[in-house]
This record gives structure tokens, C-alpha cells and sequence, in this order.
């Protein structure tokens, strides 16, 4: 059940202005991200759909409010992907305030008080974390996220209520597993922020060897790859202050001070270390669960084709209202990699190659080999997206706003340039065979034909009417007549003509020319000794070179 209630509304504990009955309500949440209801209706609610008034749906949570915007009207249906209320945040703003020694409840606290107008919020955490921040000319929702950055925790968004909690979720019993309750699994795994060798720096360039220039400036993580991954990262220090360590006099202690500096340095470098020496590994879920209560909630995931046994942790969903279920949950685990699983995939993937292209996977074994490399690199910062009877690698998420999109389903490889519902190009068919045109697609410098490993590669051009005039392929370029004559160049013959039967008339080959028959107009020199003419009387003169 879906509920409409006006723009200024603040209580949503009653049935509203009106009950909606909605052809489409999902509600998508992610970890401190995006919170949003993508709803579809009929034209008949054309004047309650509009800009800023408020849905209110039923989600995991209870009921959650959600505000209008950009609506989009077709002949059929209504439809608005609306925001939580929490993005309300967005429209105040907060001039300057200086949040000195806070706990994250006060930090929040002071900044909503701050805002303007006066904020509708109430906040709340349970960080105890003291800091400090200077907001200047920021948005309370610029604020907020800048909070969450520097004191951590995780967003609790309950309408109008704003919460910082150190931890979330609940260790629920559930098991999903292989053949049972999995639907469609898929695993996105992200070295991009790995480090194994950290040189940390502080305010004003400290570094480790600030007191004892013989200790190394960097930090090793016990993790290590045969790849290394050294970086460095500054650290924020707002908590060490001068004054803490200057007597009455004036006069600071710098020994205590830098050691002060030193010691919380290797802290949270070591922190960053332990956090980050492992890739993210991330993982989309289709599977009957009815059970999860929320973001954060514990499962155990039992996957053995891909290797897979962990305990993760769900970091968003997409719920349909009104079906009362979840269609979709991605889980991760931040702390252990997936042993063996890009191996695993490799060796399935030949298998099934070799059982069903066999002569494929013969003949290009080497190119594949070759390739292997280059296509990690090209899906390295792309999302996949798996729906039971398609791939979909893209560029960006969500789905929808991606613009080159790569799909692969039973039809093939297909290509895209303008998003997932633009046109689909196919670049490789199911049966093995290539389609590459138009040319557009053709991004490489050369394109090898004819070797060992392409015996039957040729180009083919057609007239408009349908008609051959000319073939590239490894036995040679050929042009074709209208009376069925052609000529080749090849590997045998510069230049050579044939009949419609295939016999040869005319050829150069190496410093020899070979015709059945001749026809000179005018003169033919012979070793530049001898001289054919054909005088104006049509005799022909014999002379000397």
C-alpha cells in the first residue's frame, strides 16, 4: 500500500491524503547511499503525482516517506524515482559553525541547529569518537556526509530522523546456498584502494622518522602479493592540538608533542593497513530470503561452483512493496578474498568452450591466452550486472544511467553506446561467427586474415546491387569484372588475370611477363637493342635500340 500525503507534511502515522494502488513500487537502499522508491501508477493519479508531495511505502523498516521528483508522464503510466526524506537535507544550509571536541551526537546536534532555515531533523548516534570540523557554507547534507567521513558509523534514515550508529544489522540464521534458495549470484572483486606498503604523513608533512630519523618512513601490511602496492596517505590529527602540550608559560613541549603525533600516525596507519590490505570483494544476490530485517544483517553464503563459503554482510537491497519481498540483495565481505575464484571461472569457462566450439577454442587458443589480460583491464572500474537470462558489463551505476554498455545473452556479444535500452550492435554470434559491421566498431590498428589461426578469414565487398567486385583474403586481393574476368595479386603473382574459367591470361611475376596474346600500338623495345615501330604506312621497321 502506497500513501500520498502533502509536500509540508511531517507525521505520516495516518492513511494520508490518499491510498495509490501502484503498478510498480521498488524500494532500493544501499549503505550509507542511495534510498529511493522507483514507483510506477496509471493516469489516474495525474494531479496527485507531482513535484514534492510524498509517498509513503511500506519497506523492511515500516513506512518510509519519499519525496516526488522529476516526475514523467507518458500516454500509459506515471513514473518518479523519489528520495527519501533524508535528502531533504540537501535544501538547507549551514553558513559557518566551528564544531570543536565533539561526540559524533554533538557534532550532528550543532550542525542541524545551525542550519537554515530551521531544520525538521532530529539527529542522534551512539559514536563516541571526539572531533572536531569547520563547516563553511555547506549544505546540512554536505555536513552530514563530511560527519559520517571523519567519526565513521553507518546512516540510520527513519523519515525525519538522522542517526550515526557505530554498528548495524543483526546475525540472522540464514543460510543461502548453491541449488537451494540462489537464484543468480555474481561477484565484483576491487583492488583499487589495496595497499601493502603505507607511508603515512600528518599536518605539516610529519613522518614516522620525525624523532628518530633511523626508523623507516614507511609500514608494512603482513599481506603481501608478488605485486606490490606502496602509497601514501595523510591522516587527520584535529585531536593534537599545541596547546595540550604548552606549559603556562607558553612554551611547548615539542618531544611530547611529536611523540603524540608519531604514536596516533602509526595508529591509523596500521588501521589503514589491516582495512585495506585485502581487495573489497562484493557480491549481488538473487535468492528467496524473507527473513532479512535490514542493511547490515549477517548471512551465510555456501556457493560451490564459485568456491564461495563466508559469512557477509548485506549492504543493500531492492524490495518490491507490493509483492512484500526482496528482489534483489548485494552483500559484501571486506576482509577475505575469494581464494581461487578467478582460476575456477578460467577453467569452467575452457571447459565449456571445449565441449561446445571445440575447433573455436583450437583455433584461437592463443589469441584468447593473449587476451585474457586485456579484457580484466577493460572490466577493471565496470560494474556487472547479472539477470538470469543476461550479462551486462557497464560503465556506471545504477544500471540506468550507464552509457557504454557490453550484454551478453543467448543470442551473443552485443554492444551499446547509448545505455542499456539503447541499440544493441552484435559483435560476436552464438554460432562463432563475427559481425563487425558497420565499421564504426573496428577499433584495432591492424586486422590479421588468413594466418594459421584464421584460415578462412576473408573481406568481402559488394556492389548495391548485391554483386562481388572484390575479396581480401589469404589467397590474395582479388577485383572482379562484369564479364566475369578477374584480377589478384598475390604472394605468387604481382599482378595476374584470369578468365571467368579460371584460366590465366596475363601475369607478372618476379621480372617475367606472360600473355597468351599481345597487342602494341605503336613501339616495343626489345633489351633496348632492338626496336619494333609501325611506320604511318602501318609497315613494320626493324632497327637497332
Amino acid at each position: 500500500m502506497i500513501k500520498l500525503f502533502k509536500c509540508a507534511d511531517l507525521i505520516f502515522d495516518s492513511n494520508g491524503d490518499k491510498i495509490i494502488n501502484a503498478t510498480k513500487a521498488i524500494v532500493h537502499k544501499e549503505d550509507n547511499g542511495d534510498f529511493y522508491l522507483d514507483f510506477e501508477c496509471d493516469l489516474s493519479y495525474i494531479n496527485d503525482i507531482v513535484e514534492n508531495n510524498i509517498l509513503v511505502a511500506n519497506t523492511p523498516q515500516g513506512e518510509q516517506a519519499f519525496r516526488i521528483g522529476n516526475v514523467s508522464k507518458t500516454k500509459y503510466k506515471i513514473s518518479t524515482k523519489a528520495k527519501h526524506v533524508f535528502y531533504d537535507s540537501q535544501n538547507y544550509l549551514i553558513a559557518d559553525l566551528y564544531v570543536v571536541d565533539k561526540d559524533c551526537a554533538g557534532a550532528m546536534y550543532h550542525l542541524n541547529a545551525a542550519a537554515e532555515p530551521t531544520s525538521p531533523f532530529a539527529t542522534f548516534s551512539d559514536i563516541t569518537a571526539v572531533g572536531s570540523f569547520r563547516c563553511v557554507r555547506k549544505s546540512l547534507y554536505e555536513a552530514l556526509k563530511t560527519v559520517q567521513e571523519r567519526w565513521g558509523g553507518h546512516f540510520i534514515r527513519d523519515n525525519f530522523s538522522i542517526g550515526l550508529r557505530s554498528e548495524i544489522g543483526a546475525d540472522s540464521d540464514v543460510v543461502v546456498r548453491y541449488r537451494k534458495n540462489i537464484q543468480d549470484i555474481t561477484c565484483d572483486e576491487n583492488w583499487n584502494e589495496v595497499v601493502t606498503k603505507l607511508l603515512p604523513v600528518v599536518k605539516d608533512g610529519i613522518l614516522l622518522n620525525k624523532l628518530d630519523p633511523n626508523r623507516s618512513v614507511y609500514l608494512t601490511a603482513a599481506k603481501q602479493y608478488d605485486v606490490p602496492f606502496t602509497k601514501t596517505v595523510s591522516f587527520n590529527q584535529d585531536n593534537i592540538n599545541e596547546e595540550d602540550f604548552t606549559n603556562e608559560e607558553g612554551v611547548l613541549d615539542e618531544a611530547a608533542y611529536y611523540t603524540a603525533l608519531i604514536e596516533d600516525l602509526e595508529r591509523q596507519g596500521e588501521e589503514y593497513l589491516l582495512e585495506n590490505s585485502v581487495p573489497k570483494i562484493s557480491y549481488n544476490l538473487k535468492a528467496n530470503l524473507d527473513t532479512i530485517t535490514d542493511i547490515g544483517d549477517k548471512i551465510r553464503v555456501i556457493h560451490e561452483p564459485l568456491n564461495l563459503s563466508l559469512t557477509a554482510t548485506v549492504i543493500a537491497y531492492d524490495y518490491n512493496c507490493i509483492l512484500k519481498k526482496y528482489t534483489e540483495l548485494s552483500f559484501g565481505n571486506f576482509g577475505k578474498t575469494l581464494t581461487g575464484l578467478l582460476s575456477d571461472i578460467t577453467q569452467a569457462t575452457n571447459e565449456a568452450i571445449t565441449e561446445q566450439t571445440n575447433y573455436l577454442q583450437t583455433a584461437f587458443s592463443n589469441e584468447i591466452d593473449a587476451s585474457v589480460g586485456e579484457i580484466w583491464d577493460l572490466l577493471d572500474g565496470s560494474y556487472v550486472v547479472y539477470q538470469g537470462e543476461k550479462i551486462l558489463v557497464i560503465d556506471s551505476l545504477p544500471k540506468e544511467d550507464a552509457i557504454n554498455v557490453l550484454k551478453i545473452d543467448k543470442n551473443g556479444v552485443s554492444l551499446s553506446n547509448n545505455g542499456i535500452h539503447g541499440n544493441f550492435h552484435n559483435v560476436w554470434n552464438i554460432d562463432g561467427s563475427y559481425d563487425f559491421t558497420p565499421f564504426n566498431y573496428i577499433k584495432w590498428g591492424v586486422m590479421d586474415l588468413g594466418k594459421a589461426s584464421n584460415s578462412g578469414g576473408k573481406i568481402k565487398l559488394l556492389s548495391p546491387a548485391n554483386e562481388l567486385f572484390a575479396e581480401f583474403s589469404q589467397n590474395g586481393v582479388k577485383l572482379y569484372c562484369k564479364n566475369k574476368t578477374y584480377v589478384i595479386c598475390n604472394k605468387d603473382y604481382v599482378f595476374a588475370v584470369y578468365d571467368k574459367n579460371d584460366n590465366l591470361l596475363f601475369s607478372l611475376s618476379g621480372d617475367r611477363l606472360t600473355t597468351k596474346s599481345a597487342s602494341v600500338k605503336k613501339e616495343l623495345f626489345l633489351g633496348e637493342k632492338l626496336r619494333f615501330s609501325v611506320n604511318s604506312n602501318g609497315a613494320v621497321i626493324y632497327t637497332g635500340g
